[in-house]
């Protein structure tokens, strides 16, 4: 049971939350994703994109938030940023990397952020 006055969707200004919805919206993008646990399918990946897209099933905008490497476009397409590290990692980008993008800060900015809170 929920607490009384909890929201499970809530507005939160800038954050995609991650629900039911979104989990159907991103699931062909978050299969593809959760793919790249294994080696040979992050080096077809790099080799191809295209075709290991459409090999999944994705929709034009989720390709073109991976071609643009927009994680934040990503996650507003589905993506669960679980999955979306690893494809992360194929772009070079570092944890301190996405969190600075989904929080407005450049990668430095966000390491600044996180030893302030320490």
């Amino acid at each position: 049971m929920d607490e009384p006055g909890f929201d499970h969707h809530t507005h939160i200004p800038g954050t995609t939350i991650f629900d039911g919805k979104m989990a159907m919206k991103g699931y062909n993008l978050n299969k593809m994703c959760y793919s790249f646990n294994k080696a040979v399918n992050r080096d077809a990946f790099k080799d191809d994109p295209e075709a290991y897209m459409e090999k999944y099933g994705l929709n034009d905008a989720q390709k073109e938030a991976i071609r643009s490497s927009n994680v934040l476009a990503m996650i507003a397409e589905g993506g669960n940023i679980y999955y979306l590290a690893k494809l992360a990692g194929i772009f070079k980008l570092s944890v301190q990397d996405v969190g600075g993008l989904q929080t407005g800060r450049t990668t430095e900015e966000f390491k600044e952020y996180l030893l302030s809170q320490a």
